[in-house]
């Protein structure tokens, strides 16, 4: 039933498959909709899925039902404001069968902090003075307390101490001992549940905020995924959150590469920081970006431009590019999925009104659009690929689907002919498989780029697609030298063209 960690991480996507998308508070039904309308045929690998268990209500003032209450478990039921365990199960089965993998965010480091509704979303009963969590159920000696939290309130107090960040309260949510056998086997049979119903995966929330060596006991006696779905002995797919920027922090990302793959904050800052051309960044830095920028090994990690916290201030010192400026958004999106690192996940978010004071968005902790009910809106798509009551569906922007697509394509191969203007234009094929040239000067680039692609005529996927042998956008000649004459104008909405052998006319 058991197996070893060497084998957590690989995510079990289907050959010619290779991208994740976060579908943030997606309810479960539509999440089952958009495998079978647009991620599989579309080629996504896989989702992740937003908490699934019983959790916290939060109506606080003017603030009601935030995103974050999914992160405060009441219980391990499934039944959450995104669906139960029939609309799980349904969803993880239909996802499946058109081979889109699912991946479930769990919240194992902690339980609720002090709300006013004792109450969870299935009717579980809790009391945070009592640290008692009735459904489970927990008690007080299931948490760490002052003989293993040595800050003054309880909570972490000094982010710069390792001891702190992993026995105390995470912004007063109550901290669970994980070094307790009775919390282990709760932990685990929720897991286990999961497994079961078919899921390929975990995002495992606050990672850091736990012991390498509680963690490494409970992926160890997870048992191997279901034969329903997968090949006999598979383990569980795991990739932890581990938030370091590379600038000293007590606990640090490689101390989990060991145990799965790791989210690489890094990477999407520093990307928008070149794209936003801050500290003197120039694209053409690009060449090597990865390990030697400070970055996690590509086997150890999970490559993202923003994620559900971040794209709300949530770290404040570090750069970050979301839909709001969605040009440079599509550049950095389109070039994650053009470079061989990591594992890369796509955001796709909803909308809400952003208000700063200073520096701070005070709306950061409004959901989905939700009814009269407090139920959080159906995702509605058109025809144009766009989506109503709220939903970005960034997935669904051409600029990215295709972008996936054209990953799927290139599979390992390596980068070959890099071409930079010495500035912020740039170009890179993956070895005679896909092209792509991005300009992020405020002039147009134009010339003979050695593409090594295979001659003929390519159809460019940023601009549009290949449909029925025709192409919707602008097309790219190569000459059987595998050269080609390429403008990229600055003045179009997105400075940049792709090619890959699929799209070839």
């Amino acid at each position: 039933m058991t197996g070893a960690l060497g084998t957590t991480k690989h995510p079990h996507m289907l050959p010619g498959r290779s991208v994740v998308v976060h579908l943030f508070e997606w309810r479960l039904q539509d999440i089952a909709k958009e495998c079978e309308a647009f991620l599989g045929p579309r080629g996504y690998g896989g989702v992740q899925v937003s908490p699934v268990t019983e959790h916290g209500i939060i109506r606080d003032g003017h603030i009601i039902r935030p995103w974050y209450e999914s992160y405060q478990p009441v219980s391990y039921k499934i039944d959450s404001r995104i669906g139960n365990e029939d609309d799980f199960q349904d969803m993880v089965r239909r996802c499946n069968n058109v081979g889109v993998r699912i991946y479930v965010d769990v919240v194992l480091n902690h339980m609720t902090g002090n709300l006013t509704i004792h109450h969870g979303t299935a009717g579980s009963t809790f009391s945070f003075d009592d640290r008692r969590y009735d459904a489970v159920p927990y008690t007080r000696s299931d948490f760490h307390d002052n003989t293993t939290c040595h800050s003054q309130s309880g909570n972490i107090e000094n982010f710069n101490d390792a001891s702190q960040l992993r026995n105390c309260n995470l912004l007063s949510l109550l901290d669970l001992n994980q070094s307790r056998k009775h919390v282990r086997e709760k932990l685990l049979s929720f897991l286990n549940r999961l497994i079961g119903h078919g899921v390929a995966g975990f995002r495992i929330d606050a990672a850091k905020h736990m012991s390498t060596d509680d963690l490494k006991v409970i992926y160890y006696r997870l048992q191997n995924l279901s034969t329903a779905f997968f090949p006999p002995h598979k383990r569980p797919f795991i990739y932890q959150e581990v938030i370091d920027f590379g600038n000293g922090g007590a606990v640090r990302k490689w101390e989990y590469s060991g145990l799965g793959r790791v989210t690489e904050f890094l990477y999407g800052s520093k990307l928008a920081e070149v794209l936003l051309k801050k500290n003197n960044q120039m694209l053409k830095y690009l060449e090597h970006f990865g390990e030697s920028w400070g970055m996690l090994r590509s086997e150890d990690a999970v490559a993202f431009i923003d994620n559900h916290d971040n794209q709300r201030g949530h770290q404040q010192s570090a750069e970050v590019l979301t839909f709001f400026s969605s040009r440079l958004y599509k550049m950095a999106t389109a070039f994650m999925l053009a470079w061989p690192y990591g594992l890369p996940r796509v955001m796709s978010s909803y909308f809400w009104p952003r208000s700063l004071v200073s520096g701070k968005d005070v709306n950061y902790w409004m959901g989905p659009e939700m009814d009269c009910h407090e139920n959080i809106k159906p995702v509605v798509t058109y025809p144009n690929n766009t989506c109503g009551n709220g939903w970005i569906c960034e997935h669904r922007w051409r600029q990215i689907y295709n972008m996936v697509g054209l990953r799927n394509v290139v599979g390992l191969a390596p980068v070959h002919n890099w071409w930079d203007n010495g500035y912020q234009a740039i170009a890179f094929g993956r070895l005679r498989r896909a092209y792509i040239v991005i300009n992020n000067e405020n002039f147009p680039i134009n010339g003979q780029f050695a593409t090594g692609m295979p001659s003929g005529i390519y159809c460019d996927v940023i601009s549009g697609s290949k449909l029925r042998g025709t192409c919707t956008g602008r097309q790219v000649l190569v000459n059987t030298a595998g050269q080609a004459n390429i403008t990229v104008d600055t003045a179009w909405d997105d400075p940049m063209i792709a090619i890959h052998l699929k799209a070839r006319l």
